[in-house]
């Protein structure tokens, strides 16, 4: 199956892609309105917007640093998985997307990075808990988040994974245990992101790695923007071998375009002899 990540409303009923994920709420903080026919997306923990405005919802370090874009490593901030208020806004958010269309994607679930978070909420929080272990703790923080997100979700759940199949790297650094989640989660979607596929054998890699790791069905994401046809084809095909579906991320055109070539190779590939 192969499928698009628009935020174009137009794009979704394309009748090359079997799938349509459709961008609710990105890591901009910009909402739109949900649609009846498309997987409706909603990026939960990274919101740059609310980090703005109200920055005492932003998680912090044991060091008091923020998790912010002015921060190494970060392309947009974060909000904290135990800010209640936001939390609540986004289970509601996710609620409204289930009532049109009972499908609905989950990105961006999880702390910032392995140092994250010691604001004053989670360290009360962690004290108050019957928890010895922090990540431990931490985890159970976004499984439990999960499970209430899933609760109103009355169709499929598709959730976003770093793409770092390492062994103990997901729960090290956002705080998911994935065994944990596939009880929640009918679909994993890793992002394999390349301006270019040039080459392909780190995508083979990853992926291998997420098959090995996960015990519950994952898509990979491909980003399709200003990538040669031709490359895109390749990254396609390879990502086929190993996930269930393949999507493609931010430039319909592109993607129909290499889908339009994949069919028509296909097509000329088929011989038909006397029966």
């Amino acid at each position: 199956m192969y499928g698009v990540v628009t935020r174009n409303e137009e794009e979704i009923e394309w009748p090359e892609f079997d799938r349509a994920f459709y961008e609710v709420k990105d890591v901009t903080g910009r909402h739109t309105d949900p649609l009846a026919d498309a997987v409706n997306m909603v990026s939960c923990f990274g919101d740059n917007a609310t980090a703005g405005t109200d920055p005492h919802l932003v998680p912090v370090d044991d060091e008091g640093n923020k998790a912010t874009r002015d921060q190494p490593y970060f392309d947009w901030a974060y909000i904290c998985p135990l800010a209640e208020d936001y939390r609540n806004g986004l289970l509601s958010v996710i609620e409204t997307c289930a009532e049109l269309n009972e499908d609905v994607r989950l990105d961006d679930v999880g702390f910032p990075r392995a140092e994250y978070c010691h604001c004053e909420r989670c360290e009360a929080a962690f004290a108050d808990s019957e928890f010895d272990d922090w990540r431990a703790w931490r985890a159970d923080v976004i499984t439990e988040f999960v499970a209430e997100a899933t609760d109103r979700i009355p169709g499929k759940t598709y959730f976003t994974l770093y793409p770092d199949p390492y062994p103990g790297h997901l729960y090290e650094r956002s705080g998911l245990d994935v065994d944990a989640l596939a009880e929640h989660v009918d679909e994993f979607v890793v992002p394999l992101y390349d301006t270019n596929y040039g080459t392909t054998y780190w995508l083979e890699t990853i992926a291998s790695g997420f098959q090995d790791l996960l015990g519950a069905p994952f898509s990979v994401e491909l980003y399709a923007v200003d990538v040669e046809v031709e490359n895109l084809i390749h990254a396609a095909e390879v990502a086929d071998e190993y996930a269930s579906d393949v999507f493609f991320g931010y430039q319909a055109t592109n993607a129909r375009a290499a889908l339009r070539r994949m069919g028509a190779e296909e097509r000329e590939g088929e011989s038909f002899g006397p029966e």
